[in-house]
């Protein structure tokens, strides 16, 4: 049986680790807001951009002309990017997002497909890498403040690597931000770009343009930008779905330290009892003893 000091030893630990929780919370719930405040502000204009896009792809005659438009006859090698965390501590955000990866990455290539991957966070590009998977680049810091910059310098290489014949489709494994308790796995096909379908599409793609420059020139510029603004939104939606399930995991870790350190305060006065029983027993029996 543990003695006395053993067991207050144990509930200082625990009440030093409720601190640390507690503050890995409040840490997250300031960083949440405001990530939440640009994931808010940005995605107003991501759809408009992507409704424009999709309407005026829809209305292309020869998508062959488009090199992002257009689908390989065989597809042979195929490009994933897989957007996680950089650090762990939020629950199970991360093994969630890999979970799902590796299931698309294993039926793809039972397919005969060759894949790759473009890991966005530590902790993605350290599972894949040490199951030598072809972990193609590794991109660090990323989410701590998603900008315009980055996911155009990745969407910029991406387009090369499509248009070059080096990869026949990409892929993007991000969190989808559905509520401050749920993030979803969630795989969406970013190249080649499917033009807009279904009756809305076909409305689009019936009405009449003024087009300045011309339709060509405005499609060709605007869809790598395409591209570049999509993974932005994915950025920002993984950045607020990190720190919402840090946030949950730190409040649920303070709040099981707080069983604890009951629990634990329980035994120790149950063990400190006894102790004062077996004591008093003691010097009741030394007194019979003496009469």
């Amino acid at each position: 049986m543990a003695t006395l000091r053993d067991i207050k030893r144990k509930i200082d630990a625990v009440k030093k680790t409720s601190q640390i929780t507690k503050a890995m919370n409040m840490v997250a719930a300031a960083k949440l807001r405001g990530a939440q405040q640009n994931m808010e502000r940005f995605n107003p204009y991501a759809l408009k951009f992507t409704e424009v896009i999709r309407r005026l792809a829809a209305g292309v005659e020869e998508v062959g002309s488009y090199a992002l438009l257009a689908r390989r006859e065989e597809v042979k090698k195929i490009e994933v990017v897989l957007i996680t965390a950089d650090r762990g501590l939020c629950g199970s955000f991360n093994n969630s997002l890999i979970t799902f990866a590796e299931k698309f990455v294993h039926g793809k290539q039972a397919e005969g497909l060759d894949v790759s991957f473009t890991a966005v966070g530590r902790k993605g590009a350290d599972y894949f890498r040490r199951r030598r998977y072809d972990v193609r680049k590794r991109l660090i810091g990323l989410l701590n403040k998603p900008n315009y910059e980055d996911a155009s310098t990745l969407g910029l290489e991406l387009v090369e690597m499509f248009e070059t014949g080096t990869v026949d489709e990409v892929y993007v494994v991000y969190p989808k931000f559905v509520s401050m308790v749920k993030q979803v796995p969630t795989l969406v096909n970013i190249l080649p770009i499917v033009p807009e379908t279904g009756q809305e599409g076909m409305e689009g793609a019936r009405r009449e343009y003024l087009f300045e420059p011309s339709h060509e020139e405005l499609l060709t510029d605007l869809l790598p930008n395409y591209v570049h603004i999509q993974l932005l939104g994915f950025f920002y939606q993984s950045a607020v779905g990190e720190h919402a399930a840090r946030m949950a995991a730190m409040e649920n870790a303070t709040s099981n330290c707080k069983e604890l350190v009951k629990s634990l305060t329980l035994t120790y006065n149950k063990a400190r009892q006894a102790g004062i029983t077996k004591e008093l027993m003691d010097i009741v029996g030394g007194a019979e003893a003496l009469k």
